[in-house]
C-alpha cells in the first residue's frame, strides 16, 4: 500500500524535496512569478539553487558599504622601533574605573522581577540568509503566518507541490485581483498560486488531496476564503495554476467568468 505524506517546506532539507516541473523550462524552486508583479518569472534558473546563490537585487552589504569618511585612514607603514600608538579616547567621556554601564538598564534591572508564570520569549523560525532565493521567499512568513508551501510524498518520494499564502505575500495576485471589482474586498482571501504533480503521480487524485490539505490548513489559520487564478486555455504542462475544471473538482466555484483568466473561489 502506498504511503502518502504531506510535509511543509520550512527548511533546506524540505526545499530539496520539491519535485521538478513537467516542463523543464520551468522550475518551482526558482519561480518568483507571483512574488514579483513586474519582473517575476517561472523560468528554470539553476544559479538560484546552490546555497548562497543570490537572486536579483541581492548584494553583499559588506562588499559594497561605503568607507567612513570620518574614520582615520589605516596606517600601512609602522616603525617597529617606536612604541605602539595609543587608542584614541573621548575627551568628553567621564573617567571611569570600572566597566561601562548603561544607565537605561540599571533602574529596570533592580526593580522589575521576572514573572515565573509568564511564558518566555518565543523563538520564531527563520530562513538562513545564505539559503536559496526561492526558499527565502517561501520563508518570509514563517514567524507569523507559517509555511507557504507543501510537498506530497509517495513512499518518501516527492510527487506533488503546492504554494499558497496570504494575498499580501503575492503582489501579482494583488494586481490581478484589482482588475475584478466584483470580488469581495473583505475579508481578503488566502490564495493558492501553484499546484502540480509529477507525471508518474497523475490521475490518482494526488493533487486534489494536496489541495484539500492546504484548504484545511488555511481554514485553521483563520481565513474565510481561498482564491485561485487559473489559465483557462493553458496546456497541462505549461501552467502551475491548473485549469478551472480541476478547481471545480476541488470544491471551488467560478467567481469571475473570463475566457482566459477566470477567478475561482472557495468559502471556508
Amino acid at each position: 500500500m502506498t504511503r502518502v505524506e504531506i510535509v511543509e517546506v520550512t527548511d533546506e532539507a524540505r526545499f530539496e524535496l520539491i519535485p521538478l516541473c513537467a516542463d523543464p523550462s520551468f522550475d518551482h524552486r526558482t519561480c518568483d512569478y507571483w512574488e514579483d508583479a513586474q519582473k517575476g518569472s517561472k523560468a528554470s534558473r539553476p544559479g538560484w539553487l546552490p546555497a548562497g546563490a543570490a537572486g536579483p537585487g541581492d548584494r553583499s552589504s559588506a562588499a559594497h558599504s561605503p568607507a567612513n569618511p570620518f574614520a582615520p585612514a589605516p596606517k600601512t607603514d609602522v616603525n617597529p622601533f617606536l612604541p605602539a600608538p595609543k587608542a584614541s579616547t573621548n575627551p568628553f567621556a567621564p573617567v571611569s574605573s570600572g566597566p561601562a554601564r548603561n544607565p537605561f538598564l540599571e533602574d529596570l534591572s533592580g526593580s522589575v522581577a521576572e514573572n515565573p508564570f509568564a511564558p518566555g520569549p518565543r523563538t520564531r523560525p527563520t530562513i538562513a540568509a545564505e539559503a536559496p532565493r526561492k526558499l527565502q521567499l517561501l520563508g518570509r512568513g514563517l514567524g507569523v503566518f507559517g509555511s507557504y508551501a507543501k510537498v506530497l510524498l509517495l513512499d518518501g518520494v516527492a510527487a506533488g507541490y503546492c504554494q499558497f499564502g496570504p494575498l499580501s505575500a503575492y503582489p501579482r495576485a494583488l494586481r490581478l485581483r484589482d482588475l475584478y471589482t466584483e470580488l469581495p474586498q473583505a475579508p481578503l482571501p488566502a490564495v493558492i498560486t501553484c499546484v502540480a504533480t509529477t507525471p508518474e503521480a497523475r490521475r490518482g487524485g494526488r493533487a486534489l488531496r494536496l489541495v484539500a490539505e492546504v484548504c484545511d490548513d488555511l481554514a485553521g489559520r483563520g481565513f474565510a476564503a481561498i482564491e485561485v487564478y487559473p489559465e483557462a486555455r493553458a496546456r497541462e504542462n505549461s501552467t502551475p495554476a491548473a485549469r478551472p475544471e480541476f478547481w471545480l473538482r476541488a470544491g471551488f466555484l467560478l467567481a469571475v467568468d473570463d475566457d482566459q483568466y477566470p477567478v475561482m473561489r472557495r468559502e471556508l
